[in-house]
């Protein structure tokens, strides 16, 4: 496959040219000629080539050389808002440094354990290899995330819960219940910078309350709830994303308090929970899913690659969140992928995963915060767990000149304006400690702060 398109490539073999015979092709390769009808067969099938009943196989008319790098590398002119550290950190090259993308490096994960997951599939049922994913997700696997919600003291059936493609489309599904163009959303300032993204997608109008070590400011939540009116408050409970706050009790009672008083729906997005070493207090715990809908996935700690999600909260609520989601994706999430979860957390090598993960965080985090102190880059706390550090650059430096700087030299930042509704955090970055292994990405920071002082 690889010798034909580079003879395309090179114009070697030019649209409508024929291509050498099966068998003579396998004799100057040396290899036999089922190996030669497969790689025309799979090159049929990406259009590069065609077959003619009888006569052979030919270049496609529409065969074009690869991509010019240019082309397929992300713009890095476009404005830095929501989608500006998503398209760097997922189109730039793998070998790119990315200590502002929000995942861990592929080292860092299970691989063990989703290889033998992976093995597994060739003896399961058929049916998980072919058929649609059921409407509500796969009883297996749901059976398994009510014992994880009952750890957390949330009690629920299996009627209030529903698995998704990824904890995104579980935000997305609900928007689209809930929501109408112009509605008005609460998020914490900062907050994860794809719930902006997708709110404006859904065009909704977006307000904003400072997020405190503790929590939503919850004096500035009840005058905001009065004012604004929002339909929705969506919000990260434990280790928050961007800060690494964890809310406490106390504030957990009075926000729940004030969104009963303003019939407010909240949004817990749990999906950092699995990284706190001890369990701190959950909305959907102390409301008993009532008005808060509880939303998590797996993609930070066990793939980004095999994607699910879920959604707990009122049976009612989910049976329209259903109806939803077969009327956008035609049924839940994908059987392989949810096969592959439910055994590596039925085999008992997840909490173990988890334990090494954390330990290794710990560490990580402490040494990271050492190194950026050098820099004049202060933590705004240290976390109880997970990877992220939210920072407070020195003086008269800006996120944003930091950040392009850093991109000049390949590497990717968050810069702190892209988590703030009020466009209050110009001088914070969220570092990604699991990603700051790099020498050299270090050498690029410090040359990147110099060329972002104002």
């Amino acid at each position: 496959m690889s010798a034909i398109r580079a003879k395309v490539a090179g114009r070697a073999l030019s649209a409508g040219d024929r291509l050498p015979s099966i068998r003579s092709l396998a004799a100057s390769m040396g290899v036999s000629p089922s190996t030669v009808v497969e790689a025309y067969d799979r090159l049929a099938a990406e259009g590069l080539i065609r077959a003619r009943r009888g006569s052979g196989f030919y270049v496609a008319s529409t065969a074009t050389p690869p991509l010019a790098l240019t082309e397929v590398e992300p713009r890095r002119d476009r404005a830095v808002d929501p989608f500006w550290v998503s398209r760097q950190s997922l189109d730039t090259d793998a070998a790119v440094p990315k200590p502002g993308c929000g995942w861990l490096p592929p080292a860092w994960m299970p691989e063990a354990a989703l290889r033998r997951a992976t093995r597994a599939l060739a003896r399961t049922e058929t049916s998980v290899l072919t058929n649609y994913g059921s409407t509500g997700g796969s009883p297996a696997l749901r059976r398994l995330l009510l014992a994880r919600l009952a750890e957390d003291a949330i009690e629920a059936s299996i009627s209030q819960l529903m698995l998704t493609g990824s904890g995104t489309q579980a935000t997305d599904l609900i928007c689209r219940f809930l929501l109408r163009p112009g509605d008005t959303v609460l998020v914490d300032d900062p907050c994860y910078f794809n719930f902006r993204a997708l709110l404006r997608a859904h065009q909704a109008r977006i307000v904003s309350v400072p997020y405190t070590p503790s929590g939503p400011d919850v004096a500035r939540l009840e005058q905001t709830l009065a004012q604004e009116r929002p339909r929705l408050y969506i919000t990260n409970s434990a280790l928050h994303n961007p800060s690494g706050a964890t809310l406490s009790l106390q504030t957990a009672h009075r926000l729940l308090t004030a969104a009963a008083a303003h019939d407010l729906t909240i949004v817990e997005d749990d999906i950092f929970g699995d990284f706190e070493p001890e369990r701190s207090p959950r909305l959907a715990a102390l409301d008993g899913l009532n008005r808060v809908i509880r939303i998590g996935s797996f993609s930070k700690t066990l793939s980004a690659s095999v994607r699910c999600g879920y959604i707990a909260a009122r049976s009612d609520w989910i049976e329209h969140l259903v109806d939803l989601q077969v009327a956008t994706s035609f049924g839940g999430p994908s059987p392989v992928a949810t096969e592959i979860i439910a055994r590596v957390l039925a085999g008992g090598s997840y909490r173990k995963h988890m334990d090494e993960l954390r330990q290794k965080l710990t560490r990580t985090r402490r040494d990271t915060a050492r190194k950026l102190a050098a820099l004049g880059i202060e933590p705004w706390l240290m976390p109880r767990g997970g990877f992220f550090l939210w920072c407070r650059l020195a003086d008269g430096q800006d996120a944003t000149a930091v950040a392009r700087a850093a991109l000049d030299e390949n590497v990717v930042l968050a810069p702190g304006n892209v988590f703030s509704v009020a466009q209050t955090a110009e001088n914070f970055l969220r570092f990604n400690v699991a990603h700051m292994n790099d020498a050299g990405m270090w050498d690029v920071l410090r040359r990147a702060l110099k060329r972002g002082s104002r």
